[in-house]
Order: structure tokens, then sequence, then C-alpha cells
């Protein structure tokens, strides 16, 4: 009877953990790389492509999309976009007290963190997720520029029905590009963002509209207030 081999535990781990090793430093080269490059395409992407989606994009640069739309963004989901260094952690702090106090659910993601998030990583995971997602926050922050971060996340993000990209969704909802977006079409667009496939823009209905106005003004805010400086837009 032939005799098995024992298992060398210790060389499958040392193993293991250099494969764990070489994928890290992949994700980093590609990080860099993006610094420069257009997003190929996300996890999300394929998920959606998978489940027999017709996927639209179009990769846009930041200076061919309307100021507005970067704004907006901004007084949506990160006002202090251009103080922070990829992670916010005052209003995580602030997002801990109030989830101790009333046990809500609230995020206080970063657009910094949602790019991380969209581009090398998945949707949901809760805190597993969460790790990685801060770390490489804060590794694009180092080496890319606000203005990129920006470019990316407007590249890449979902607009519902599988389209992603600022140029996709204003040609898809207002059949124009998206350098030609009104105010109000910027606010439209960035109301809907936290759920894209539940609250729609055809029609918006009442709750979007009263977000998307109250946005318009956020945008305007950011603008006339210099918080969006880091973008570099006249």
């Amino acid at each position: 009877m032939a005799l098995t081999k024992p298992i060398n535990i210790r060389r499958h781990l040392i193993r293991l953990l250099k494969i764990g090793l070489g994928l890290v430093l992949l994700i980093h080269i590609y990080a860099l790389a993006l610094r420069f490059v257009p997003v190929p395409g996300t996890l999300l992407m394929i998920q959606r492509s998978l489940s027999g989606q017709s996927i639209q994009k179009d990769w846009t640069r930041l200076e061919d999309m309307s100021p507005f739309l970067a704004y907006a963004v901004m007084g949506a989901e990160d006002s202090r976009f251009c103080e922070h260094h990829g992670v916010d952690w005052e209003a995580v702090e602030k997002v801990l007290e109030e989830r101790e106090k009333t046990g809500r659910q609230r995020g206080g993601s970063t657009i910094t963190q949602q790019t991380a998030k969209n581009v090398f990583l998945w949707n949901g995971g809760g805190w597993i997720r969460k790790l990685p997602e801060t770390w490489m926050s804060l590794f694009i922050d180092a080496f890319w520029s606000k203005r990129r971060i920006m470019e990316v996340y407007l590249n890449v993000a979902e607009w519902g029905d599988g389209i992603f990209g600022a140029e996709a969704a204003a040609q898809t909802r207002f059949g124009k590009s998206a350098k030609k977006l009104t105010a109000k079409e910027a606010a439209l667009l960035a109301a809907v963002l936290p759920s894209p496939n539940k609250w729609r823009l055809d029609p918006p209905g009442a709750y979007v509209s009263k977000r998307a106005r109250t946005l318009k003004t956020r945008a305007y805010d950011v603008k006339i207030g210099g918080y969006g400086g880091c973008l570099g837009f006249e």
C-alpha cells in the first residue's frame, strides 16, 4: 500500500500568503495606472452584464461635463470633498454617535470611498469590505488628484438600467451631452445616485423632485462658496 505524503501546512500557508501579497501588489499597480487611463470596467458592470442587462458607458473627461453635476454630487454626497484626505473622519464620528443614540443606520462614505468601492471592490460586505475600502481611499487620495477622483467617480457611478457614467446618463435621460446639463438636470441626476434603480427620473417622483431642488441650491453654494475649488473649474 502506497503511503500518502503528509500535508505541509506551513508550505501551503506561505504559498497562499505569496498569492495574497501578489494580488495586493497588482491592485495597487492597477490603481496607479488608473491615475492616467480610463477605468475599463467594474465588478458591478460585470454583475449587471451577467444578469442580462445591456451596459451603457462612455468615458468622458471632467472638463466635458457640466460643473453643476460635480457640484451637485458634492452637495449630495460629500460637501467636504476638497478638504479631507479620502476619509472624512469627522463625518464618521458623527455617524457613529448618531447610530449609538438612535440606532439609525446611515452611511458616511465620501466620494473617494465610493470611488474606491466602485472601482476596486464590491457592493455589500459590511465591515469586511470597509477595511480595504478605507485603505484604497487613502491610497488614491494620496496618488490621484481630487479632480481625477471626481472624474473617475462620475464615469463609473450607476444611474440605473445598466447606465454607467455621466455621459451615458445625460444622453439617456435628457438626450444631451453631460457638458450641456443644466443646473436642474445635474441636480436630478445627483438626486437619484444613492438608489438609482429605485428612484426614477422618467419622470421624477415627488421625493426626487424635492431632493433635486435642495441639491440645486447646494450646488450653487458649493460653487459660490469656493468649496469645489479643488476641481479646477472656472
